[in-house]
């Protein structure tokens, strides 16, 4: 009895459960991961941003630049309003005519300009331009102008390098004059920028006025728009970017700052209250234009004319 006893009480394994190999794991865990990629392919480098700003600019539709996806359309009203507009180029689809509408020689402009640009034409009794306009002395005309197609910041940078250049930005902090925004587009583009950023809230956009002050040059002047001033800054320096803004009370002036003879963006701040605290701490030169003359401050965009020139003639 007690052998039995010790027979039902025998183990027959020292093991619990089934056993089971390493699968393999232990074999692969001593095999490398290959070769460390270039830096174009690793997330966060500079050059991976680069690349991936690279591919987003190349995705881009050419100039002009005319819709946005988040805009409404623009109405500009009036004969003579309509008339400029169609003249200096403003980028619209359509315009309206009321019906019945006495022809005088701007009518007459008005109706051969937009022929040949191939615009719509719609006629449309007066109750119903009354309505589109919420009561506006139309005169008769309504333009109607697409949202702007503004470019991501990072585009800015990747067409400068694209074309093996330094990049050569203007940043415009708390400009809410579209007239302003239009004469800074112009003057980028006369010194060869590449493009302006302004801030998405409170801040000009490029409506019709913009565009007739930049007399066309919107065209072929990218315009960027972002969501925080502070944070494309920072991105820019990461890329390797002075960032200079212009302040009365700077500590270095214009003719002294090498820095505009490389990759630099240029903060251009309101007339009255200049820059915004968090912009003027980030950037990296704090820069005054000298003025003989004795005035306080020049207008936004004969500011950045100034500067752009100069760093235009540097870059020479």
């Amino acid at each position: 009895m007690a052998g039995n006893s010790q027979r039902r009480n025998r183990r027959t394994s020292n093991k619990k459960g089934a056993q089971v190999g390493s699968g393999g794991k232990r074999r692969r865990a001593l095999e490398g991961k290959g070769p460390t990629p270039p830096a174009s392919e690793r997330k966060g480098h500079k050059k991976n941003r680069l690349a991936n700003a690279k591919v987003r600019h190349e995705s881009k539709r050419p100039a002009p630049r005319r819709g946005g996806p988040k805009g409404t359309n623009e109405l500009v009203v009036g004969r003579n309003s309509v008339v400029e507009a169609l003249r200096e180029g403003v980028p619209a689809t359509t315009l309206y005519v009321q019906q019945y509408l006495d022809n005088d020689e701007r009518v007459r402009e008005a109706l051969q300009l937009a022929a040949d640009k191939g615009l719509n034409l719609m006629e449309a009794p007066r109750p119903e331009l009354d309505r589109m306009t919420n009561g506006l002395n139309h005169q008769g005309l309504v333009l109607s102008v697409p949202p702007y197609d503004y470019a991501h910041p990072e585009d800015l940078v990747a067409a400068a390098f694209d074309g093996a250049e330094d990049p050569l930005i203007v940043a415009l902090d708390g400009i809410t004059d579209p007239r302003n925004l239009g004469a800074v587009v112009r003057s980028v583009s006369a010194f060869g920028g590449h493009g302006v950023v302004v801030p998405e809230r409170r801040a000009a956009g490029m409506t019709a006025s913009a565009w007739k002050t930049s007399a066309g040059t919107a065209a072929r002047t990218p315009v960027a728009r972002c969501t925080n001033m502070t944070r494309t800054l920072e991105s820019y320096q990461k890329a390797g970017l002075v960032v200079v803004g212009l302040a009365a009370d700077g500590d270095v002036e214009l003719h002294e700052l090498e820095a505009l003879s490389g990759p630099v963006v240029i903060v251009v701040g309101s007339e009255g209250k200049g820059l915004s605290r968090l912009v003027g701490e980030t950037c990296d030169f704090r820069v005054r234009i000298p003025m003989p003359g004795g005035a306080e401050s020049l207008n936004a965009g004969v500011a950045a004319g100034v500067v752009l020139y100069e760093a235009s003639r540097r870059r020479a």
